[in-house]
């Protein structure tokens, strides 16, 4: 009688030790792919790191850290200097998230917090489709429509009466051709938006309804809750999704190519025409021709990688002092 009873008890153990080896060796193998896909990562981006230092050694041999800093750029004398690539980017970036941030700030909170249910999904709708715009077509309409009408109705009038005011005004003279540093920046602005909106519409929609609610209930407006509830909740996400846009920015290359003006000639104006490390790289290295200029492009191409990684480097430490913060002040 007794044997009988644990007959099937001694059963059933066999079967929970049978699956229990089973979800062991699944999990065994899960972290070791996992592990293995990370260390896949980590070793193409070192892989690209040293290919880009071998190709570049050449040009930082022979310049120095002149190549940094000098503004020249002759392939006839195979003299070499990435100043001018290097302003084009960081400015044309900036000018994008300053134009960038807070129009996605305020689509966001539009479509969150004020806009009517009915519309809500169209506008988000709307908003994503422009993310799915190739880039060459931004690059496309910023060269054909808005260059020739920046140029003819609104780069004069901003010359006339802005450039003449004192500190900035510098920034804004210079003959009205349409292209420039500050048309790409605006079509960058443009290529962005989608980005950093959706980022922050999806972050904004995480905040519980009771907490936001509550301070309505105490008598805050919307701005007040926005502020004191939406954003400490959601800062995390908001940092993440403007450092997203920023890395398009700074690698976005055909848009750019189109309508900056494609010049190795360093201007105070931001519109006169200039150049990026990735406009640079896409309109000559398919012409290069020497060791030397192959390898001065190869070096555009080290700064781009280093800019980029110092950006993401910046933007990680940022959040790891904003969750800091957070535990300090729980």
């Amino acid at each position: 009688m007794d044997q009988r009873a644990t007959q099937p008890q001694l059963t059933e153990t066999a079967e929970v030790v049978r699956r229990l080896r089973v979800n062991r060796f699944i999990d065994r193998l899960f972290a070791g792919a996992t592990r293995f896909f990370a260390i896949l990562v980590t070793a193409s981006v070192l892989g690209i790191l040293i290919t880009l230092i071998n190709g570049a050694l050449p040009a930082l041999q022979k310049f120095g850290l002149a190549f940094f800093y000098s503004a020249q750029w002759n392939p006839v004398t195979d003299q070499y200097g990435a100043l001018v690539p290097i302003v084009g980017t960081l400015v044309t970036s900036l000018i994008a998230m300053l134009i960038a941030i807070p129009v996605s700030f305020g689509i966001a909170l539009f479509i969150t917090e004020l806009a009517p249910t009915w519309l809500k999904r169209p506008v988000g709708t709307a908003v994503e489709l422009l993310a799915a715009i190739p880039s060459i077509i931004y690059g496309m309409w910023g060269l054909f429509v808005f260059a020739p009408l920046f140029a003819d109705n609104i780069q004069p009038w901003v010359s006339d009466h802005i450039g003449q005011w004192p500190l900035i005004g510098f920034l804004f003279q210079g003959p009205p051709l349409g292209i420039g540093v500050f048309t790409a920046g605006l079509i960058l602005a443009i290529m962005v938006i989608p980005f950093i909106a959706a980022v922050m519409r999806d972050v904004f929609e995480v905040v519980p309804p009771v907490l936001k609610e509550s301070a309505y209930g105490l008598g805050a407006t919307t701005w007040e809750v926005v502020r004191q509830v939406v954003l400490p909740y959601t800062k995390i996400g908001v940092v993440g999704g403007i450092m997203l846009g920023l890395g398009r920015a700074l690698g976005e290359t055909m848009a750019v190519t189109f309508v900056i003006g494609n010049s190795h000639q360093l201007s105070s104006s931001l519109f006169m025409p200039g150049n990026t490390i990735s406009s640079a790289l896409a309109n000559e290295f398919t012409e290069a021709s020497g060791e030397m200029y192959t390898s001065a492009l190869i070096g555009l191409g080290l700064v781009l990688f280093i800019i980029t990684f110092l950006v993401l480097a910046a933007a990680k430490l940022l959040l790891v002092r904003l969750k800091a913060q957070e535990g300090k002040s729980t």
